[in-house]
């Protein structure tokens, strides 16, 4: 067990050890006895605290949740608030510091009381705050506290290895409207109207004469006596659209701060749109993309449509598959070993380095302890999709890799749409696709694409996600609601002076802006239906200045 010395004891410990080293230059037996008997009392206190946190640990020290649940599910943005007792069983009493909590870096967690004393055979309930702010799966791995026994010198580290899930879902943005309306149906479409035409329905379309071909059961009897001739009614259908939400899932689309990287956006997007096509009763279906495809949902209008629609963007847009993750394998085993240790440390002391086959079965058992029930996400073999499931069901935050999917995934892209036009079952009608616009060279492929879609009477819709958003976030004044403190910000309209982080800012939205203007143009000639959202505001976005003034300050670069 781990023991570290506090200041006082610190300060004890380096009196003592001068005062017997300057005894023994002196030659003075009682300097060497004094400074003897302080490090002899410095080491009683360390065993002495080491054996009473022993005594506690054993005789019940432990961290508890309230109620019955292990895992909750909270919308992005929110915050949840969570309790939890620590118990002692001991008969005597135990004092804590630096209380904190170890969970996944996509929760904002607040822990109180930090410090405090479990009486003896008592408990201390511990009030946790979390705010969610990415969406997919993840957890509050620990609480981690020192714990001080007598006479209260040295503390002792402990982590209560207790995993709370937290599954945090997409919010969902305002209805969506067209930019750049292309026509009629496409009108009405993105504005909710569906179009009307003859069929089976409840309402009157028309009154016409008694045609070959049609059924007896639609003759309105009474007008044909008043005319004298058989008339029937023409009745009247709504048109409902096949509508395919393509979400581009790129890996440096998770660049950014969290909560605030293009992605975190694109994710609210897609549910927004979804929501509002299946209020429309339209068919939704679903492609997840990036340098391959993620994950495919064929279109459907059914009520659990949302729901399956919900557990793809959780489960499919993370980095957890091997080809989206920047863990090797020995980082994995690392990370997943290191992770295994508090739940059970038998499972890792006799472990030997590079027996991942080992690894993995210890932790398909480990794995039965865990908040979420995950699938088995992409690995280079059985081991590396044993234990990348593993740190999936415990909700373990993995870095994105280095590589881009840019490139591939545009070619992804694109094969997707020319496929899309041969489909036979459930054809869609619509592609909305909810991605960055492709790159220059990359927009006259897009263009055939379109023109192939076109003939066959399918619409392409565009959602543009602004790559700068994630650039803005980091200006003073925000608070956590995502509104500027104008206070803050300036005192009487009169702005801080620009540093050179906000030039380079500046000069990257900028430009990051204009590209995105130039593509909206080219993608608005090739006939694309661009869609944005009604909402101005974004969770975390502001706008520090205007362009003009960002322009400014970008010109004053050099001389700052």
């Amino acid at each position: 067990m781990t023991i570290y010395p506090t200041r006082t004891a610190a300060h004890l410990a380096i009196a003592g050890v001068i005062t017997f080293a300057l005894g023994i230059v002196l030659r003075e037996p009682w300097i060497v006895a004094w400074g003897g008997g302080v490090l002899v009392g410095v080491a009683f206190a360390r065993a002495a605290t080491l054996v009473s946190v022993m005594r506690i640990r054993n005789a019940g020290f432990e961290m508890l949740w309230g109620g019955t649940e292990r895992s909750m599910r909270v919308v992005r943005g929110t915050t949840l608030r969570l309790e939890a007792e620590v118990r002692n069983r001991d008969t005597l009493s135990a004092c804590f510091d630096n209380l904190r909590v170890v969970a996944s870096p996509a929760l904002e967690v607040k822990v109180r009381p930090r410090a405090g004393e479990v009486m003896a055979t008592g408990s201390v309930r511990i009030e946790i705050e979390v705010k969610a702010r990415r969406v997919g799966f993840h957890a509050i791995h620990s609480l981690a506290l020192e714990v001080r026994g007598a006479p209260g010198v040295f503390e002792v580290p402990l982590t209560f290895a207790n995993p709370f899930g937290v599954a945090v879902l997409p919010r969902s943005k305002g209805r969506p409207r067209a930019e750049l309306a292309g026509g009629r149906s496409g009108h009405f479409a993105v504005s909710g109207q569906a179009a009307r035409a003859r069929g089976d329905g409840s309402e009157v379309f028309e009154l016409r004469e008694l045609s070959p071909g049609d059924s007896f059961r639609r003759i309105a009897w009474k007008a044909s006596a008043k005319r004298n001739k058989l008339i029937v009614r023409e009745l009247e259908r709504e048109e409902s659209d096949v509508v395919v939400l393509v979400l581009d899932a790129s890996t440096e689309l998770w660049a950014g701060p969290v909560g605030a990287a293009p992605l975190d956006f694109s994710i609210d997007a897609v549910l927004g749109l979804a929501r509002h096509y299946l209020a429309r009763g339209d068919k939704v279906g679903l492609r997840i993309v990036a340098g391959r495809v993620l994950a495919t949902l064929s279109p459907s209008a059914d009520r659990s449509q949302e729901g399956r629609i919900v557990t793809l963007l959780l489960e499919r847009t993370g980095l957890f598959d091997y080809d989206r993750s920047g863990w090797d394998e020995t980082e994995l085993a690392a990370q997943v070993a290191e992770h295994m240790r508090p739940l059970e440390p038998s499972s890792v002391h006799d472990l030997r380095r590079g027996r991942f086959d080992r690894l993995a079965e210890r932790a398909a058992r480990l794995r039965a302890h865990a908040p979420f029930a995950h699938p088995a996400p992409l690995g280079h073999g059985p081991e590396d999709a044993e234990l990348r499931r593993y740190a999936a069901c415990f909700g373990l935050a993995m870095p994105p890799r280095h590589e881009p999917d840019r490139d591939r995934t545009t070619l992804t892209l694109l094969r997707l749409l020319t496929s899309m036009r041969s489909e036979k079952k459930d054809r869609p009608t619509v592609v909305h696709v909810v991605s960055p616009p492709p790159a220059p060279d990359r927009v006259l492929a897009m263009g055939q694409a379109v023109k192939r879609l076109q003939a066959r009477r399918i619409e392409l819709r565009w959602t543009n996600v602004a790559v700068d958003e994630g650039l803005l976030v980091a200006a003073p004044g925000v608070e956590d609601d995502g509104w500027v403190d104008n206070a803050a910000v300036a005192t009487e309209n009169r702005r801080p002076e620009p540093t050179l982080y906000d030039a380079v800012t500046d000069a990257l939205t900028l430009r990051a802006r204009a590209a995105q203007r130039t593509s909206e143009k080219a993608l608005a000639r090739l006939g694309v239906t661009l869609v944005r959202q009604s909402s101005t505001r974004t969770l975390g976005v502001m706008t520090r200045r205007s362009e003009d003034d960002a322009r400014a300050v970008v010109e004053r670069a050099p001389s700052a």
